[in-house]
């Protein structure tokens, strides 16, 4: 197995895409898995080493990223020694970013011979389940989009991360980071940027337009993105495919560090799940 972590990707915004690539070097084309991390993530959070490692082994090309304002740098690509960067995220940055990989991934010679860009799907979890879903919709170059543990709207959580008379007043809102307790900014510009692109942000919007396969897979022990979100996505286009977890939480069993060598019960599940899909579908 070829493991080629922290290349650089450039993206359209000032601040670099730091990006791993996982794949079996047989020099025959595979299809491209594309992993986008959630709210307070990292590609190397968890198990999601873990993961990329199964995806590569059934002999997909997989990819994951950091998105260039989750509060990571290149020389520490973990946690968030970056708050300022964090502060200034919003969605439309994400899709920005995951264009930009998705773009280099179709032009980038070196993996020419190893992947299929015939066959590019992507994975999101939590909030990046959002992001997958709109980018699904918008760019027909992505072939099947997943849902791991998703939201379904980011009107509600952008309204609630303060009240929004004293975040404009102030500037910033904190959200502590429960494993860091780091003070995590949002700056105003977050809700100015999502009223903003409100049309184009719109989870349901994109979900009920996807003329592509879409998995939607979600533990009924989740306590951060409750099932119920997941049954709507599913409503809102019944062509897709749905799977619960019992017994799984929104990491599905996963934390940080994760030392073991072995996927967590739940993760593994899921890992199944989508790896079925993706070669059915």
């Amino acid at each position: 197995m070829t493991i080629t972590k922290n290349i650089i990707v450039s993206g359209s915004h000032k601040k670099p895409i730091l990006t791993d690539v996982y794949y079996n070097n047989n020099h025959k084309q595979k299809p491209v898995v594309i992993f986008c991390h959630g709210y307070k993530g990292f590609k190397d959070w968890g198990a999601w080493d873990l993961m990329a490692k199964a995806f590569a082994q059934n002999n997909f090309f997989f990819i994951k990223f950091n998105f260039s304002h989750n509060g990571g740098t290149i020389e520490q690509p973990i946690d968030f020694p970056d708050l300022e960067a964090f502060g200034n995220n919003n969605y439309t940055k994400e899709l920005d970013d995951l264009s930009s990989v998705i773009n280099w991934i179709h032009s980038e010679p070196r993996f020419k011979e190893n992947i299929n860009l015939d066959k590019v799907t992507l994975i999101g979890h939590s909030r990046a389940g959002g992001i997958v879903t709109i980018k699904a919709e918008e760019d027909s170059r992505v072939t099947k989009v997943i849902s791991l543990a998703g939201v379904c709207d980011f009107g509600k959580r952008t309204a609630t991360i303060g009240d929004l008379e004293d975040w404009k007043k102030q500037g910033v809102k904190y959200v502590l980071n429960g494993r860091t307790k780091q003070q995590m900014p949002h700056f105003y510009q977050f809700y100015e940027d999502y009223k903003n692109n409100e049309e184009r942000l719109n989870i349901k919007r994109a979900v009920s337009n996807l003329q592509t396969p879409y998995l939607i897979i979600h533990g009924n022990q989740d306590t951060s993105v409750l099932i119920d979100e997941a049954k709507n996505l599913h409503e809102w286009q019944p062509q897709s495919k749905f799977i619960v977890i019992d017994g799984a939480n929104h990491v599905f069993g996963a934390s940080h560090p994760w030392t073991k060598e072995e996927l967590p019960a739940q993760l593994n599940e899921a890992i199944k799940t989508i790896l079925a899909f993706l070669i059915q579908s």
